[in-house]
């Protein structure tokens, strides 16, 4: 029997492929047999492709756009259908949030927070979400197959609890707040999917998410990651690769009747 879970063969592409997770779902993809484009805003070389994904990088290829430009998103796509054929899978993982170390107006209270920052995180994280879907799911829609994958967040289900930051006014005695433009463009992320999914559900175009929590990495706060773990009943962040399992699930068919869903993977963040 042909096993359900196999992506072997299959032409996925990663917007955001060359970030934290974008590396994890691009390598683990291409290891289990996917040709993989990533699409990048900045150019990246394929020597640079084989440094940074060793092995793998025989199936992974990086066209040049930017989720923003729509002009940019359908010459890559052009491109790709040219040197591979028309795409099964979509990764919707590129996405911007506020820097913790950025000016303090980037986290202030949201009564002084600034436009240009909301503006800046809605173009990539749902503009760009939208621009993305709409130039290659229109190729899948014409083949009459596809599954697009949203990278969605814990806070697109829930706010963002701010006294997981209370800290920082104690030690650099000004107020860190957790903006409203991230968590307000994963939770549109959720019916940007709804739609997609009822949208092309006769062209047998899929389209779920996957709600991530938080990600191991060494540039928290101790007192935030002791704040955040009290928080989760699994008392730890995820690995960098926890997530794969879910994505290689929802990108092959195995999960063929799954469309319009939200996969929550966040250690039971939300279950509280």
């Amino acid at each position: 029997m042909k096993d359900p879970f196999s992506v072997e063969g299959k032409i996925a592409i990663v917007t955001g492929g060359l970030g934290q997770l974008g590396t994890q779902f691009s390598t683990s993809l291409a290891e289990a047999g996917a040709k993989v484009a990533i699409y990048s805003r900045r150019p990246f070389s394929e020597e640079q492709t084989k440094e940074k994904f060793g092995e793998a990088a025989k199936n992974i290829r990086v066209y040049e756009a930017s989720v923003t430009e729509k002009d940019q998103l359908q010459a890559a796509t052009d491109q790709l259908i040219k040197d591979w054929g028309v795409p099964h899978i979509l990764i919707n993982n590129a996405g911007i949030d506020s820097k913790p170390d950025g000016p303090a107006s980037q986290n202030a209270p949201f009564e002084d927070y600034p436009q240009e920052f909301w503006d800046d995180i809605i173009k990539t994280n749902m503009t760009g979400v939208m621009l993305t879907s709409q130039v290659v799911g229109t190729k899948m829609a014409e083949e009459r197959r596809g599954s697009i994958i949203h990278v969605g967040s814990m806070y697109g289900m829930v706010s963002p609890n701010q006294a997981l930051y209370a800290y920082r006014l104690e030690r650099d005695g000004e107020p860190f707040v957790k903006a409203i433009s991230y968590a307000a463009s994963k939770s549109g992320l959720l019916n940007m999917s709804r739609y997609l999914a009822t949208y092309w559900a006769e062209k047998n175009v899929r389209s779920n998410v996957i709600t991530c929590g938080g990600v191991k990495t060494a540039t928290f706060d101790k007192e935030f990651i002791d704040a955040f773990l009290d928080r989760v009943p699994m008392r730890r962040q995820a690995e960098i690769d926890e997530f794969n399992g879910v994505i290689r699930f929802l990108a092959s068919d195995a999960s063929s009747y799954m469309t319009g869903s939200n996969v929550v993977c966040d250690g039971g963040f939300t279950a509280w």
